[in-house]
């Protein structure tokens, strides 16, 4: 299995923006020294507290301060950018990242956000494949440019100097263009079944139930099972929330502590989850009662926590009940304690993984080939 990282990233309120800035390049940079796979950073431009504006951006800095993990956005929101620009972000991005860039779109998923650029009645799917197509066929073809979209044009016949190099739009460093990726979050995720007929790698959000995540794997298997596709676990990346302590005494203890990173994250997304009247979706079980859901009820289900050893079980247990998972993305939280934090990164890097892949190792060649590898 492999460890990955994701950044929303998520801040208390009222922290120093340039503080948080450099927090979130330091986590990355640990990331990449400890051997993560991936670091991943969301997009949100009406957010104090997770304000990455664009992750095209951060991934231009970062990519000259990491050396080996590759760089995904998580996610970029299609339906705000024209494709012929985007395009050409992602193209130059692909190169300074020497062709390490994974692309994560979607269509967004913040309300307010959908306000600011007037997309609160769009069909943001809709609108998210029409620029996913349109990039495509940048990518892929000279000038002339001739494409008609459903919501877009990009159109380019007339100011064509081959002699002075005007009229190509740039091209991807990766053939035919980098990874996609796509994020799901709700049961059966419609978002799921797009990720398998577009040919994109999808990542469940650590925000939702495990009974959740299930729902993802076995609905991209139907999905993929219709096409005539076989499913492999290595295309699918599960976000969760992590917390390794050398005992679980203290990771419990912290993970608990009212006000701290874990705490405030999941009191805050059931705040969110409630204002939208969606509490519901935050249910640890499939039968919980929707009046008995709090945010410690969902915090104690949601966060994976304990000693190495602990937690290596129930990242085990958690792959065995969901589906054969290849990549485990660990979401980074606010550094309330930046010590106390980058051990737990540590010790996830270097004592968790090598138990859970130990014992992955050594799990019969029947399952192996049922998950894909």
């Amino acid at each position: 299995m492999k460890l990955s990282l994701f950044m929303m990233p998520m801040h208390a309120m009222n922290r120093d923006y340039p503080e948080t800035l450099d927090e979130d390049v330091e986590a990355f940079k640990l990331a990449d020294e400890l051997g993560f796979e991936e670091g991943w950073i969301g997009e949100h431009y009406s957010s104090e507290i997770e304000q990455i504006s664009s992750p095209l951006i951060f991934l231009a800095h970062i990519a000259a301060q990491t050396k080996n993990m590759k760089l995904g956005t998580g996610v970029v929101s299609l339906p705000i950018y024209h494709p012929a620009q985007l395009s050409s972000h992602v193209a130059l991005l692909d190169h300074l990242t020497k062709g390490r860039l994974i692309l994560g779109i979607g269509t967004g998923g913040l309300g307010s956000d959908f306000e600011v650029f007037d997309l609160v009645e769009a069909d943001r799917t809709a609108m998210m494949l029409d620029s996913l197509s349109i990039m495509k066929t940048i990518w892929a073809s000279d000038p002339p440019y001739d494409v008609e979209g459903k919501f877009w044009k990009v159109r380019l016949k007339d100011m064509i100097w081959p002699d002075l190099g005007v009229g190509p739009l740039p091209k991807t460093l990766q053939k035919p263009h980098p990874k996609l990726a796509v994020s799901v979050s709700s049961p059966n995720s419609g978002s799921i079944r797009v990720a398998a007929r577009e040919d994109l790698m999808p990542i469940s959000a650590n925000f939702v139930a495990s009974w959740v995540v299930k729902t993802h794997w076995e609905t991209y298997c139907d999905e993929l099972t219709k096409l005539g596709k076989t499913p492999d676990g290595a295309n699918w990346r599960v976000a969760r929330s992590i917390f390794v302590a050398p005992t679980d005494a203290e990771a419990e203890a912290y993970v608990k502590t009212p006000g701290g990173a874990y705490d405030w994250y999941y009191d805050y997304m059931f705040q969110v989850y409630a204002r939208m009247g969606a509490a519901a979706l935050l249910a640890p079980f499939a039968d919980t009662p929707p009046e008995t859901i709090t945010h410690e009820l969902v915090r104690d289900n949601f966060v994976i926590y304990g000693s190495p050893e602990t937690v290596a079980e129930k990242i085990l247990a958690l792959r065995e009940e969901v589906g054969p998972f290849e990549t485990l993305m660990m979401t980074s939280h606010d550094w309330t304690d930046k010590a106390v934090m980058r051990r737990s990164m540590e010790l996830l890097a270097k004592e968790v993984m090598p138990r859970v892949n130990a014992a992955l190792d050594a799990e019969p060649f029947e399952l192996k080939r049922a998950a894909g590898a």
